[in-house]
This record gives structure tokens, C-alpha cells and sequence, in this order.
């Protein structure tokens, strides 16, 4: 270290205070570095509380400025001390759960009371537009599929477990899709010729006639047709159906008519 900076050393370890103007490296003990001398000064009160809380990771209080051990009262976008406020309905000292309602706050009876629907997310009140689901409200925005986290915004939902989900991630993770309509399957369900049907779209391929288990039908070009339809098939055409009836497994086909009986 040369003459000149042993005198700057000398010279800081002497001052009580000093100003430091500029950036520096500060770290938890505020100290700075600057040209590999340490710089030291006084806080106030106040910034030394926030450097502090920043250290503990918990808030300051924007009126006292102290740091806040328990749950802070959010107002405005500042954390505060609950106790800092009192209700504008009943006068009562507010504690970390009270509710912000158009630039006012209130405890959580008093609220309640007024009839203000609380957010099932953010449990923020619901000033604007409702959405009810899964037995709570939501605001808009925050009403959004458990797995994408994109919200719905007036499109359908599909729900499981408590839980709300897109279209496309409860047919990935639930969903029966009907083979005829692509959409997922919400009553019963129709298994056969290895696909999953809406009852409704169940139906003869040929004559759109509704067909159920009970019925006897063909697999053709991978949809049902109907007794009735089978018969009216080619002649051609009914016999290589039948020579892949015979190939095909019965028990892939519990249902399905026998071609030989046709």
C-alpha cells in the first residue's frame, strides 16, 4: 500500500464521521469498500432499521418505522403495524386480518357484515366482477388452472379434487375425451371398441341412430354401425368385414355383433 493511502487509512480511522458520497459495497456491519479501504459510518434510527429487516427478511413499519415481527397489516401497498389502525365501522383496534375496502379499513366482522366477497386466493375484498367456483369467489384474474396458472377468464373449466383445471390439463391428467366430440366426457361413460364415448355421441356412423352396449352393432371404418345399416352394406364389403371379424380378438370386442350371425 503506498504513502497515500496509509495516510487515507490514518485519516478515516480518525474521523467520527464522515460522508460518503458515491456507491459502495455494503455489507451487514455498514461498512463500505472502496479502493480496498473501509469506510464506516452512524445510520439513523430509522435506516438502520430497515437494514436490519432486509437482513431478517421481515417488514418495516411505514408510521414508526420499527421492524415488524408478527403479521404486517398491508394498506395501500405499506406494511404496517395492525395496531396503528382502527376499524371505520366499530372503532376497534385492527389486527394483521383486516380488510381494505375503497381506501378505508375494517376488521374482519365489520366486513363481513357488509356483505363484500373475499377473494378464495389473494383473500383481498372483490370489488368488480364474481366468479364463483368450488364453493368460494374469486376475482377475475386469480381464478386460473392448478396446473398452467392461466386464468380462465370466462372460459369453461373442468374441476377434480377441490381443484380447477383448463381443458387441455384435465383430459392430460384426468379427462375421458369422447372419441366422437374431442371434449372431455363429464357423466357416463361408453367403452367400446377401445375408445371412450359420450352416451349421446354413441351412435350409428350410417343412420346417427343412438346405440347403447345393449345393442348390436359393427365396427366400421373404427365407428359403430348399426344392425339395420350392416345389412344394407355390399355384399364385397360384408365379407371383408367378416374375414377381420375373425381376425380380430373377441375379447377386444365384447360387444360387438358376430358377423357370422349377421
Amino acid at each position: 500500500m503506498n504513502t497515500a493511502s496509509l495516510e487515507s487509512l490514518d485519516y478515516f480511522r480518525r474521523v467520527e464521521r464522515i460522508i460518503v458520497w458515491g456507491k459502495f459495497n455494503i455489507n451487514r456491519h455498514n461498512r463500505a469498500f472502496q479502493n480496498g479501504i473501509i469506510l464506516q459510518w452512524h445510520l439513523c434510527r430509522p435506516c438502520h432499521n430497515r437494514e436490519k429487516a432486509k437482513g431478517l427478511g421481515k417488514y418495516i413499519c411505514q408510521k414508526c418505522h420499527l421492524i415488524i415481527d408478527e403479521q404486517p397489516l398491508m394498506f395501500r401497498n405499506d406494511s404496517y403495524h395492525p395496531d396503528h389502525f382502527n376499524c371505520t365501522h366499530c372503532g376497534k383496534e385492527l389486527t394483521a386480518e383486516a380488510r381494505e375496502l375503497k381506501g378505508e379499513l375494517y376488521c374482519l366482522p365489520c366486513h363481513d357484515k357488509m356483505g363484500i366477497p373475499i377473494c378464495g386466493a389473494c383473500r383481498r375484498p372483490i370489488e368488480g366482477r364474481v366468479v364463483n367456483a368450488l364453493g368460494k369467489q374469486w376475482h377475475v384474474e386469480h381464478f386460473v388452472c392448478a396446473k398452467c396458472e392461466k386464468p380462465f377468464l370466462g372460459h369453461r373449466h373442468y374441476e377434480k379434487k377441490g381443484l380447477a383445471y383448463c381443458e387441455t390439463h384435465y383430459n392430460q391428467l384426468f379427462g375421458d375425451v369422447c372419441y366422437n366430440c374431442s371434449h372431455v366426457i363429464e357423466g357416463d361413460v361408453v367403452s367400446a371398441l377401445n375408445k371412450a364415448w359420450c352416451v349421446n355421441c354413441f351412435s350409428c356412423s350410417t343412420c346417427n341412430i343412438k346405440l347403447t352396449l345393449k345393442n348390436k352393432f359393427v365396427e366400421f371404418d373404427m365407428k359403430p354401425v348399426c344392425k339395420k345399416c350392416y345389412e344394407k352394406f355390399p355384399l364385397e364389403l360384408k365379407k371383408r368385414l367378416k374375414k377381420l371379424s375373425e381376425l380380430a380378438s373377441k375379447k377386444a370386442h365384447p360387444k360387438a355383433l358376430d358377423l357370422n350371425s349377421a
